[in-house]
């Protein structure tokens, strides 16, 4: 098939979270499997340092309709690896900028004008290109208006330009809203201006186009399907995905083998596998020295990487400090994101000095060592599409520890309800119940028989993307 991509971010082009590992591995597994892949991502500075990127060719000069007037953008494009074309969609003025959403306090102001250009500049060199794609998959809201913008061009043109469109919701809770002084600038007839087009209370919602004018919808895991359907998950938006519950499906994403194998993990001190764990007590110790730990420490070791957001649970970590006060234990967090909880952390490593340190950064190789050198990973969100943590961790030999939502429900089993197929431990999102996981985890941990059983079912499991691509394509053909 032909497919066409396009997102935000992709790894290694441009990352700040699981969409762009999602993002990456899906377009590298399809073109493994002989498809024939385009890939549309904005021409962010990183993106463009890439080695392969850097001799990327123009092709196309844009002019792009954005209300009453033409914005001028180009099209470069490279092939990293075979059967895998990458278009970057360039602005110097929207995209020429080290982050892609903002600035870490606040979103950029004109995040809409960026992705309804990129949107815009997408169909364009699919049409100006002639690249008659079987199926164009758009990811999340920064890429939601392709579905509904193609039909419209196609409407206007009197032509295909794709045969089919499909849509991915990899979190319901980022819609992109917008003030209604948006809409002019997408150029599309005023009735999609109502509440059975874009208009959200008022606002513009751009993650509505994607669910209600793609030919099918998919999120990234069974359970979330079914949860975003439902008040308490849908953020506003369940009466929406109900409308096309007929069309939705729940596709795991899985692990880039790749990139993510402890056994030959570059970004490693050491390597292991299931067999010879050797590597992972080195790795172990690295991370203690690391984190200006002692590396000799015979201690539980909980490992956390996350945006820090409240998503992910971090007032449920926090409301745990005492714990951490108490047992002796390590815990170590990566990541950015919400100053409050950065401070919120760093008053804990106060309180522990020596027991608990914030990596407030994005840090791949860290991300690695992390996952390699902890006993235990946390992940308490209180919603969680898919996670993909948590099955780096188990293929690292790393306990998850997770709560009972989305698609950590969906891929890892409790080794306390279920003893002989655990392999993590679950909890429910609240601070009592997740106290109650950090005590079962060091009463596992001492259990070093039961430890290591648990350990090897993890690193047992097959999460890896060439499974899950067989769901992606079934898909597409049952579309087509």
């Amino acid at each position: 098939m032909k497919i066409v991509i396009a997102s935000s971010e992709s790894f290694p082009l441009m990352k700040t979270g699981g969409l762009a590992d999602a993002v990456g591995s899906l377009g590298n597994a399809l073109a493994d499997r002989g498809h024939e892949v385009s890939l549309f991502i904005p021409g962010y500075p990183a993106a463009r340092a890439q080695p392969k990127a850097a001799a990327a060719e123009r092709v196309l000069q844009l002019k792009i309709e954005m209300g009453d007037q033409f914005l001028s953008g180009d099209i470069r494009t490279f092939s990293p690896r075979e059967n895998l074309r990458v278009y970057l969609v360039c602005r110097e003025e929207y995209f020429d900028r080290s982050a892609a959403y903002g600035n870490g306090e606040r979103d950029y102001e004109d995040n809409a004008e960026r992705f309804i250009f990129f949107c815009k500049a997408a169909v364009e060199t699919v049409r100006l290109l002639n690249l008659q794609p079987d199926i164009v998959h758009a990811h999340d809201w920064q890429a939601a208006l392709l579905p509904l913008l193609l039909r419209e061009t196609e409407r206007r043109l009197g032509a295909t330009l794709a045969l089919k469109t499909v849509f991915t919701i990899h979190n319901i809770a980022y819609q992109g809203l917008f003030p209604a002084s948006v809409f002019p600038r997408m150029n599309l007839p005023e009735e999609l201006n109502s509440i059975d087009g874009l208009e959200y209370y008022g606002q513009v919602n751009l993650l509505k186009a994607g669910i209600l004018f793609a030919d099918r919808v998919t999120t990234v895991s069974p359970s979330y399907a079914h949860e975003i359907q439902t008040p308490e998950f849908g953020c506003g938006l369940e009466g929406v995905v109900q409308s096309r519950s007929g069309d939705i499906v729940g596709l795991l994403n899985g692990v880039d083998t790749a990139i993510w194998n402890p056994a030959t993990d570059p970004l490693l001190p050491a390597r292991y596998s299931a067999g010879d764990l050797t590597g992972k007590v080195e790795c172990r110790a690295a991370l203690l020295r690391g984190c200006g730990f002692d590396p000799r420490f015979k201690g539980a070791i909980f490992g956390m990487v996350c945006r820090l957001v409240e998503q992910k649970g971090l007032d449920l970590v926090l409301g745990n400090e005492s714990f951490f006060l108490r047992e002796d234990c390590r815990l170590v967090v990566l990541g950015a994101g919400d100053k409050r909880y950065e401070e919120a952390l760093r008053a804990l490593q106060a309180r522990a000095p020596g027991r608990v340190v914030l990596q407030a950064r994005l840090d791949e190789e860290m991300s690695h060592l992390i996952e390699a050198g902890s006993d235990f990973f946390l992940m308490p969100s209180l919603f969680e599409p898919c996670g993909l943590n948590q099955m780096y961790s188990q293929v690292y030999g790393t306990v998850p520890i997770v709560s009972r939502v989305g698609g950590l429900a969906d891929t890892v089993t409790d080794a306390d309800a279920e003893p002989q197929a655990g392999t993590g431990l679950s909890c429910m999102p609240t601070s009592a119940s997740l106290g109650d996981a950090l005590v079962r985890a060091l009463r596992l941990f001492r259990d070093r028989p039961r430890y290591a059983a648990v350990q090897a079912r993890g690193m047992a499991r097959n999460f890896s993307w060439a499974r899950a691509a067989e769901g992606y394509e079934r898909l597409y053909e049952e579309s087509l």
